[in-house]
C-alpha cells in the first residue's frame, strides 16, 4: 500500500501529518508528502484515516 499527495490539490492544511507522522509530512514547499515507501501494515488504517480527513482529497491510498 502507498499513499500519494496531489501537488495541485494539497492546501498545506497540516492534518494529514497531524493523524499520520509516520506516514505525512510538510515539505518545504508548505504542502503535504507521503513517504515514498510502502506503508507499514501497522499505519495502514491510520494512513487511511489521513486520507479520509483531507479536506480538499488529495491524498491518494493504492
Amino acid at each position: 500500500m502507498k499513499a500519494t499527495v496531489d501537488p495541485d490539490t494539497c492546501i498545506g492544511c497540516e492534518l494529514c501529518p497531524t493523524i499520520c507522522p509516520e506516514v505525512f509530512q510538510m515539505g518545504d514547499d508548505g504542502l503535504a508528502h507521503a513517504i515514498p515507501d510502502n506503508i507499514a501494515p501497522e499505519l495502514e488504517a491510520t494512513a487511511r484515516e489521513a486520507a479520509q480527513s483531507c479536506p480538499v482529497q488529495a491524498i491518494s491510498i493504492t
